[in-house]
């Protein structure tokens, strides 16, 4: 099997924040578990799409679902580290995007990589139960709109 790789666009990241790693996102081998950094993913995109006045379930007249993630490890995190987590829009298409993430820390001065991962995002209409098209919203903050 072969492995994953991503490919991060040379723009600048659309957003940037900063979550402590928490004593209860460590796992039996007491570094950030494979679960809790998808919980972390998902936080940051919130919180990305939060700035600009939107939510998964209302970005510009559609809802957010999940249709894919993938997190290649590069590295632990533990207990007290701060996580960088970087975003970039990638891939957009009629109803979805790829969402793209790269997860550091600093450790004695240096950058650390702990992940880089990618979730694509569908836009859906809850009330039909089907997907709908990317919305302005949307396309404006990952500098597609006109």
């Amino acid at each position: 099997m072969s492995r994953s790789f991503l490919q991060f666009p040379d723009a600048a990241p659309l957003f940037i924040t900063s979550i402590p790693v928490q004593i209860t996102d460590l796992n039996y081998g007491n570094h950030l578990g494979n679960d809790r950094m998808l919980a972390l993913l998902h936080e940051a995109r919130v919180r990305m799409l939060q700035t600009h006045g939107m939510s998964e379930m209302e970005a510009g007249g559609a809802s957010l679902i999940m249709g894919e993630s993938l997190v290649i490890y590069k590295g632990e995190a533990f207990y007290g580290d701060v996580l960088d987590i970087s975003i970039w829009a990638d891939d957009i298409s009629a109803a979805s995007f790829d969402l793209l993430y790269k997860v550091t820390t600093v450790r004695a001065g240096t950058e650390v990589v702990i992940a880089q991962a990618k979730t694509v995002m569908i836009c859906f209409d809850y009330a039909a139960r089907k997907t709908r098209r990317v919305t302005a919203r949307l396309l404006e903050l990952f500098g597609q709109g006109g």
